[in-house]
């Protein structure tokens, strides 16, 4: 176990062990979530195309690429709250239509303006998936393997990241950007047709030891147990300054290596998927880690995620001192090995510091969190900050966003074992 916690008697107590269907359920979620984050990060692999056909700026790219994590952050906490009413697994269907039609609408896009009216298309489609896919994913495995399970659910994101980019760059360069946004568009649309046919929501609410309606009005605690202590409000807080830096790189790392390492639009992009690789792989040990070294001592978390953010901003804070070349890949890895690290660790402290029936709308808080701190004034002011200044200083602005996250998991160590033992 992840700790000793409370009993919450209204809350299903879940399985006690992690079935084939619930490892399907996980693959299939894992999957659109794959998809998403390739429909969001495949402008990124294209910013040198556009802007040299469109003559935008970076503020301009910025937005396009910023404006997804605005949408997420407006609306992740309204549709995840009528995804645990309305049904979770025909919700993130509904979802998975709809960036998908999006994305293609960016492939058809003709000017800025139509581009940018795609792209929020897409973040609205995207904008509860992440926190209603972990719900549901976490529902049907054992409390123990939260850390893990969120790390790993959610490193589908850098994956689809890794994929978007490369992906994206590739068919751009030999079949034009409009192509790289109509082929990630529709295999989304596939998988989003698929997904109901094997995913059901009766089975779901079985396995997570929620049965009926009456199961259902039993368990929907007050929506004030979302905040309702110091430690939950402090991991929303810290977690989003950390993801400041987490969406800052994955969008900007392939126009850094275009234009410090004169590098064309392919091989920037492979190698901003190397990098990217590398997070999601650093996102889900990270979360192992934590979840074996917590098993008896739950405040570990808080100590691996403040290790996290501070080993972040020295690793990137070195990079940046150094010229291009094999040193500074070398800390540019280690540093997007760990940006994400603190993923696993604030998810599981999130779903422990809040009960089981509104982990939906607990996760979307979290995310809310992240995209409004983090996610989406990362790209957007790094894209300002570079116009002004270039790229590579914006980037060593960094480092602050990560050590601030490091302080506010320091304040969560106060009250932390406190909160878990009254929820």
């Amino acid at each position: 176990m992840a700790g000793p916690i409370a009993h919450d008697p209204s809350a299903p107590a879940g399985p006690d062990r992690a079935t084939f269907y619930a490892w399907l359920v996980f693959a299939l979620s894992f999957g659109l979530l794959i998809s998403d984050y390739m429909a969001r990060q495949v402008l990124n692999a294209v910013f040198p195309l556009l802007k040299a056909e469109w003559s935008l700026s970076d503020a301009q790219l910025g937005l396009l690429s910023g404006v997804v994590a605005v949408m997420v952050g407006l609306l992740t906490f309204p549709l995840s709250l009528a995804a645990d009413r309305w049904g979770r697994v025909r919700s993130l269907t509904l979802m998975a239509i709809l960036w998908s039609l999006a994305t293609l609408l960016c492939a058809a896009a003709r000017s800025f303006e139509t581009m940018l009216i795609g792209r929020a298309l897409v973040g609205i489609g995207e904008a509860a998936y992440g926190s209603v896919g972990i719900a549901v994913v976490i529902s049907v495995f054992p409390a123990r393997l939260r850390a893990t399970l969120s790390a790993a659910f959610m490193a589908g994101g850098l994956f689809g990241q890794v994929l978007g980019v490369a992906i994206g760059g590739a068919v751009a360069a030999s079949h034009g950007w409009r192509t790289a946004f109509a082929a990630i568009g529709l295999a989304g649309l596939v998988l989003g047709l698929l997904y109901p046919v094997i995913v059901r929501e009766g089975r779901i609410r079985l396995l997570a030891g929620v049965s009926g309606a009456a199961g259902a009005a039993r368990a929907t605690p007050p929506l004030r147990a979302l905040v309702g202590n110091r430690s939950v409000r402090l991991a929303y807080l810290g977690s989003g300054l950390q993801m400041f830096a987490a969406g800052a790189l994955p969008a900007w790392l392939p126009s850094y290596f275009n234009r410090y390492y004169q590098l064309p639009v392919d091989r920037a992009g492979t190698l901003a998927a190397v990098l990217l690789l590398i997070c999601g792989t650093g996102m889900i040990l990270c979360g192992i880690i934590s979840d074996r070294l917590a098993r008896d001592r739950p405040e570990t978390k808080i100590v691996l995620a403040i290790c996290y953010s501070v080993g972040t901003a020295l690793c990137l804070t070195i990079a940046l001192l150094l010229p291009p070349g094999i040193a500074q890949l070398a800390m540019l890895g280690a540093a997007m090995f760990l940006v994400a690290g603190t993923v696993g660790p604030v998810g599981a402290m999130v779903a422990n510091l809040t009960p089981l029936a509104i982990h939906g709308s607990a996760f979307a808080t979290l995310t809310l969190a992240n995209n409004l701190i983090g996610l989406a004034p990362g790209p957007i002011m790094t894209g300002r900050i570079a116009d002004a200044t270039g790229l590579a200083e914006a980037f060593r602005l960094l480092p602050v966003t990560c050590l601030l996250a490091a302080a506010t998991y320091a304040m969560m160590r106060r009250s932390y074992l406190a909160d878990l033992a009254s929820r």
